[in-house]
């Protein structure tokens, strides 16, 4: 349950990642709300996490599923330029995800 908590925090940290951009700088409302609600959310569930697991292992799962997310966001949604070195470093950032959550290292 708790890494569940960890992956649906990351999910989450690409909100408000992608929110921070879109509010140019705390300039445009609704996506500064969004930044507010999806950032609470999101460090409020691996707050909740954290207290059945490794920090180390789940702030690494957390930031590699945001930073993940965030730039297949940004070149899906926001033309951001795709390149192969590119979708070849998120799958690497992917596979590191997946290798800590198999490693156990949260029992």
């Amino acid at each position: 349950m708790a890494w569940a908590l960890v992956i649906l925090a990351g999910l989450l940290e690409t909100g408000f990642a992608v929110n921070l951009k879109l509010s140019h700088g705390f300039t445009k409302l609704w996506p500064t709300v969004s930044f507010c609600v999806f950032a609470l959310g999101s460090f409020g569930l691996l707050t909740l996490s954290l207290k059945s697991l490794p920090v180390g292992s789940a702030y690494a799962v957390w930031t590699g599923i945001g930073a993940a997310g965030t730039a297949v966001y940004g070149m899906v949604y926001l033309n951001e330029p795709a390149s192969t070195l590119k979708l070849v470093s998120i799958s690497l950032v992917i596979a590191g995800v997946v290798g800590l959550q198999l490693s156990g290292s949260g029992h």
